[in-house]
């Protein structure tokens, strides 16, 4: 060691030792919008002497020690103009900061959110962000703005087509992902059979989509998890806002219950496009309408309570011979608690409900079926360090399953009351996650989940030789019912079966460079509720049953390695990732198998495996006046269900099969551009390869009866999937200063009219006597026109 070397490292050492020898001190508090004292989620607290910073949580709220001394604190949010404060530090000290929205100019477009800006430090990788912003100027079927549409244009994230519910993650089904609204559980996201998604755009303060490497305080399903947070209010001054398009109209109210203390926030939306169906002679209705409320109030500087809710309904009837009505129910109660400037806690208690009801009067019958759950969660995250974060808690859930219940509905109709067995379960889980930097390069997440099932005692449940509810018939070489052999009877407090699951979960990231880093993770989940469906995308009439004696829970491993680098100052970012992730014990269903008012379901269900793996990348352009993403994913997700026994054929002879969501190539291009004040555009572009289908390959006839043969299960596509959409926005008046303001959106979905398939059925040609394939597309092009306004 020379001697320059030598008095380089003496200094570097001693100055190491004086930070640490000094006292620590912590700087902490909430940042909020000037305008509406909303808290802003993501925000950046940057000291740029020591190279440090922290970022805002769910709620605001930041914390950061420092070693005792003067410090410049940068607050930046993109969207916001970024405030710099010197700060002498020598007691522990709470500080708010409030952030103005920044002025757009057309050299320079101000990014909407913060959210959606790339970290490469964090460790936490497979998540993306969406600004609302962002969702409202996406092109949309109709005019309506959709939450669950728009994040099917990014990496991964796929669904079963047009007008199909839910979507799918990385090759998952739509019921292994977890949606959540204000920390309450959602069953189902869709609105008119998977048209439009049952998320008020203007109600919604921020979503993150967990693919991989999911935090240790989320479980409960296997694919990925969906946060949606509502709005708080504006506890400053009154405001409205809503829309109103072709079909649906929507109005949101907020403002202060006590001034910078407290505020509330309702909402609405409708449909009425059934209003103008008898103009048409058309006596069928069906339309859907959804209600979010919040109030929020800050008891003092360490305590602040909400209470949210959200209502929905759908109600579709044909001549007064059949009435649907379906919807989810959410109740939250949250209170927010700071011990002290490091820890911070959130205590919730959740009612959630999914309803779905059918009046069948041209038979005599209502039927009605529901699944409920209460739950509570208690989490905390402790600001220990710097360098060191913790997050932990519990999280306890009760269920009620009413499967169907049928009753006359009127006194001569001939049916006599029928009722499935309820079914009763009990979820427990504590977590732990740590945020660990290491180095400036390296820094790590790791933490465990362990989660608990107990499935609760019944009024009857079948038993059956060796403990197999199905049995398989060597001579005819198929699955068929085993036939019960008894009942058990139980008492509510009694236990059938109990699961219990360590769920690891590790993320790793080591930054190359100021610009780029690379990241790994893995991470094991356990699903206990499976939802009973043999249809590509969920519907309303599907069941959810809960894990026990015949039906195991299923269990993901996924490992994901990625490259994560932003280019000229992050106006560009560059997100490339490869997964493979396995399943086990996903149901499968025998062939035949009924799944709607049955009270054996166990009868017709098979344990399989399943597995998905693929690439995916992501280019951005986050800033100016032309913003998007190119969307890139190439996938495989497959499952088979080989025989338990060497007799056994299995499902489609144990052979792996393409699951009916599986998409080789996925592709969308988002972008938008804005021409001045007044004008923006903004466009879609999708291709997909088409959806595995199972075709007839063959006939044969039997006692003058033609019989068709079917193909290898999945293994022909429908015809790939491609459509343009465009919109426009104009603002008239960008620069008055009146408080009602409003915007004009005109839109085209799928411009040059592509007849996309929504399936394909073959039937005898009455006229040629000849077979033939008939191809079903749901829309073609559909213009569109709604008014924003606000005030």
């Amino acid at each position: 060691m020379n001697k320059k070397t030598f008095t380089v490292f003496t200094i570097s050492l001693w100055f190491s030792f004086c930070i640490f020898a000094q006292e620590k001190f912590t700087l902490s508090g909430t940042i909020r919008d000037s305008q509406s004292n909303e808290t802003l989620i993501g925000v950046n607290v940057i000291v740029p002497e020591i190279q440090s910073g922290t970022m805002t949580n769910e709620y605001g709220f930041y914390s950061i020690t420092l070693p005792e001394g003067t410090y410049k604190v940068q607050i930046s949010y993109l969207g916001f103009s970024t405030v710099s404060e010197t700060i002498v530090l020598n007691a522990d000290m709470v500080k708010n900061f409030k952030l103005q929205e920044a002025a757009e100019s057309l050299d320079e477009v101000i990014i909407e959110e913060n959210v959606e800006k790339l970290n490469i430090k964090k460790p936490q990788m497979s998540v993306n962000a969406l600004s609302i912003q962002t969702i409202k100027n996406m092109p949309v079927v109709l005019g309506e703005v959709d939450v669950i549409k728009s994040i099917t244009l990014l990496p991964g994230v796929t669904n079963a087509g047009e007008g199909a519910s839910g979507f799918n993650v990385r090759g998952g089904a739509a019921d292994q992902n977890l949606i959540l609204l204000d920390e309450a559980t959602i069953f189902n996201s869709s609105h008119l059979f998977g048209f439009f998604s049952v998320f008020n755009p203007d109600a919604i303060k921020d979503i993150k989509l967990y693919k991989g490497g999911i935090p240790a305080k989320y479980g409960g399903r296997v694919s990925s998890v969906l946060d949606i947070y509502q709005k708080e209010g504006n506890s400053s001054q009154f405001h409205m806002n809503g829309g109103i398009g072709l079909i649906s109209s929507r109005l949101l109210a907020e403002g202060p219950i006590k001034k910078e203390k407290g505020s509330f926030l309702f909402g609405g939306r409708s449909s009425y496009a059934h209003l103008f169906l008898p103009l048409f002679d058309i006596d069928n209705v069906a339309y859907f309408y959804d209600l979010n409320t919040k109030l929020s109030y800050r008891l003092n500087e360490r305590n602040s309570i909400f209470l949210s809710g959200y209502f929905g309904r759908d109600v579709f009837n044909i001549q007064d011979s059949f009435e649907n009505t379906y919807g989810n129910t959410v109740v939250n109660f949250r209170w927010n608690h700071l011990f002290s400037d490091k820890l911070f806690s959130n205590l919730s208690l959740i009612y959630s409900d999914y309803y779905y009801g059918l009046d069948l009067n041209f038979v005599g019958f209502e039927w009605e079926s529901y699944i409920r759950n209460f739950n509570v969660k208690y989490d905390l995250k402790h600001y220990i360090s710097n360098n060191f974060k913790l997050e932990y808690g519990l999280n306890s859930i009760y269920y009620k399953f009413n499967p169907g219940e049928i009753n006359p509905n009127t006194e001569d109709s001939g049916i006599n009351p029928f009722k499935l067995i309820d079914k009763y379960a009990f979820e427990n889980a504590v977590y732990v996650d740590a945020e660990h930097t290491i180095s400036n390069r390296l820094s790590v997440s790791y933490g465990a989940r362990f989660s608990t099932f107990h499935r609760l005692g019944q009024d009857e449940l079948n038993t059956y030789e060796n403990n197999n509810p199905v049995i398989f018939n060597e001579a005819l070489g198929i699955y068929e019912k085993a036939e019960p052999t008894g009942t058990e009877n139980f008492s509510r407090s009694d236990v059938i079966e109990s699961f219990a699951n360590i769920e690891p979960r590790l993320a790793i990231a080591y930054q190359l460079n100021d610009n780029s880093s690379i990241k790994a993770s893995y991470n094991r989940m356990s699903q206990y509720l499976h939802l009973l469906s043999n249809t590509s995308s969920p519907t309303p009439l599907d069941v959810w049953t809960p894990s026990g004696k015949y039906i195991e829970p299923q269990l993901l491993d996924q490992v994901a390695l990625g490259y994560f680098r932003t280019f000229k100052d992050n106006i560009f970012s560059l997100e490339v990732e490869t997964f493979y992730k396995t399943i086990q014990n996903r149901i499968d269903y025998i062939d035949g198998a009924d799944l709607i008012a049955n009270n054996a379901i166990e009868q017709v269900i098979l344990n399989g495996e399943a597995r998905a793996y693929g690439l995916e990348v992501l280019l951005r352009k986050n800033e100016g006046r032309l913003k998007g993403w190119l969307a890139y994913t190439l996938s495989r997700s497959e499952q088979r269900t080989p025989g338990r026994t060497p007799i056994e054929t299995g499902i489609n002879n144990g052979e792996w099969y393409k699951t009916p969501f599986d998409k080789t190539h996925d592709i969308s291009i988002t972008a938008s551009y804005n021409l001045n004040k007044k004008w923006s555009l903004n466009s879609n572009f999708l291709f997909q390869t088409g959806l595995p289908a199972t075709f007839p390959n063959g006939q044969y006839e039997f006692n003058g009866i033609v019989v068709p043969s079917y193909e290898a299960r999945n293994s022909s596509r429908l015809p790939a999937y491609h459509r343009l959409d465009l919109s426009v926005n104009y603002n008239p008046k960008p620069d008055s200063q009146k408080r009602f303001k409003g915007e004009w959106v005109f839109g085209i979905y799928n411009v040059y009219n592509r007849r996309n398939a929504a399936n394909i059925t073959f039937r005898e040609n009455r006229m040629s006597g000849t077979n033939e394939a008939v191809r079903l597309a749901i829309f073609g092009i559909v213009p569109s026109v709604s008014y924003n306004f606000k005030f």
